[in-house]
């Protein structure tokens, strides 16, 4: 149990008894079934800090909520942010380094050697394919990293039964459009099932904002229930 998780707080504002079941820090996914809509942003980003954004997929609301939140267009999902943050992810033929080479190629022809152009030409393109050549490697190197990490022994692949989006394996004809768009849905699935590492998921599950109308009348109809 995480040290800082204030069951008292959230039994008393929920007007619980101390000794209630679920106890929140005990079984906070089933606690969070039962009484998270009635839960303030304060008190229910505690449970950030007991349960992993995977299992708190298994609550509709927080599902719901992330679905949501997808249709904002954050920037953390946005595709220029998403295929850098997770490279492993993206399958788009090394476009990634092209454009992290592309950076390094402007800032060499604008930074060195003012007048010079045939040398600024030439450390511009030489800057840009170490750049590409670095990205191109650390991209290899996550990927390995990443497949080491998801490799499961044959004796246990039965125990596997949660389904997870695939990684984007761009077919041959799709067009670089179909590709980033493949892309962008692999990252809001991959979100919505709490499976992008590093990803800011309070903003989105502990946000009643994203409550549907009849969520929020529960709520009132919930706490006008205590009240008689």
């Amino acid at each position: 149990m995480d040290s800082h998780f204030n069951d008292a707080a959230v039994l008393k504002y929920l007007d619980l008894p101390a000794e209630y079941d679920p106890q929140p820090s005990i079984l906070p996914i089933s606690f969070l079934r039962q009484h998270l809509p009635q839960l303030p942003p304060h008190l229910a980003c505690q449970f950030s800090s007991i349960t992993t954004p995977k299992q708190r997929t298994t609550v509709s609301l927080i599902r719901n909520r992330r679905l949501k939140y997808t249709k904002t267009a954050p920037n953390q999902l946005s595709f220029s942010f998403a295929k850098q943050r997770w490279p492993t992810l993206w399958q788009g033929g090394g476009l990634i380094g092209r454009e992290q080479g592309e950076e390094e190629r402007r800032w060499g022809e604008s930074h060195f050697m003012e007048g010079r152009q045939q040398q600024i030409q030439k450390l511009g393109n030489l800057l840009g394919a170490y750049e590409e050549e670095r990205e191109a490697e650390r991209v290899r190197v996550a990927r390995r990293a990443k497949a080491e990490e998801e490799f499961i022994p044959e004796e246990d692949e039965d125990s596997c039964s949660d389904p997870e989006p695939d990684n984007l394996l761009p077919g041959e004809d799709e067009t670089p459009d179909e590709v980033q768009a493949a892309f962008e849905r692999l990252i809001k699935e991959r979100f919505i099932y709490g499976l992008i590492d590093g990803a800011n998921y309070d903003i989105s599950d502990w946000n009643e904002e994203f409550d549907e109308e009849e969520d929020r009348e529960a709520e009132e109809k919930w706490f006008d229930e205590e009240d008689e």
